[in-house]
């Protein structure tokens, strides 16, 4: 996504700027006052899913919403930075740099994963909040072929514009989205549209799905001693709800909550819900 082109009617823009810290042009939206809420969006998403949720949070937070690397407007500044630890490692650093200290993260699918793999990095250990969490390692044939495939899509050019013909209509894009268990409204389906028209975009997802590796992060998670919620919609067709019940029994200080009705992406659907939920759990975990 190119800010000059894309940006001016981009959700929130008027929240954005882009940041310059090695080795990415990061892309942030940046608003409120309070103790600061990082949001991290999911693979494939960018900070404009959490549109809503921005303005719901920042009436008690200092909101920082991030583009992971080679994702919306985020531009890579390296191919081979792409994987969990590293994303963590250089989402660490614009912290350091910015002069952040989350007080708590929220991450939605995969970047609840990179949530928790930040917490333990920073000395300041933040609260996580993981919607719809992705924290299972693909399986069986799929776990020998996914990843294989995925390496060859990222270093194929030509599989990458095939890949966009293949998401470029808003029909397709409407099915993949409920194919999550969500109904989003027309402009949601319109904005993942855009995305998966872009190139770099799309390259930088595969990038992301080449490099995904969770092993090291769920041998650590009885080492994740902040407190943690995760929230999971009982309509996931995406990531099975007792992917995240699973998680939080390993955890010392975890929980699970389920909302009925939602699916994948709960956040856009009904971010009002999401935001109280966000809201009476930091203050309740603040007080213990």
């Amino acid at each position: 996504m190119d800010p000059a082109r894309d940006l001016a009617d981009w959700p929130n823009s008027d929240l954005s700027r882009m940041i310059r810290v090695r080795p990415h042009d990061w892309h942030v939206q940046e608003t409120g006052s309070g103790p600061v809420v990082l949001l991290i969006h999911g693979a494939g998403g960018s900070s404009h899913s959490y549109r809503d949720l921005i303005p719901l949070l920042a009436q008690r937070f200092r909101v920082v919403a991030v583009d992971l690397p080679g994702h919306g407007f985020t531009r890579l500044g390296t191919r081979h930075r792409s994987a969990l630890d590293t994303m963590a490692q250089d989402l660490a650093a614009l912290c350091s740099h910015e002069g952040w200290l989350p007080a708590a993260v929220v991450g939605h699918s995969a970047g609840a994963a990179v949530a928790l793999r930040l917490a333990l990095l920073q000395e300041l250990r933040p609260r996580i909040v993981s919607l719809n969490p992705a924290l299972e390692p693909f399986r069986g044939l799929a776990g020998l072929t996914f990843p294989v495939v995925a390496r060859m899509v990222a270093m194929t050019p030509f599989i990458v514009d095939l890949a966009l013909k293949q998401m470029a209509t808003p029909e397709r894009v409407s099915r993949l989205l409920r194919g999550t268990g969500s109904r989003l409204e027309p402009e949601g389906i319109a904005l993942y549209a855009r995305l998966f028209r872009d190139r770099d975009h799309v390259d930088g997802v595969m990038l992301m799905m080449a490099q995904w590796k969770l092993d090291g992060l769920l041998a650590d998670l009885p080492h994740v001693d902040t407190p943690c919620l995760f929230l999971t919609g009982s309509n996931d067709a995406t990531i099975p709800p007792v992917i995240a019940v699973d998680a939080a029994r390993r955890m010392p200080r975890a929980e699970v909550q389920s909302l009925d009705d939602y699916g994948h992406l709960m956040h856009e659907e009904a971010p009002d819900v999401i935001a109280a939920r966000i809201v009476d759990w930091l203050k309740s975990a603040s007080n213990a």
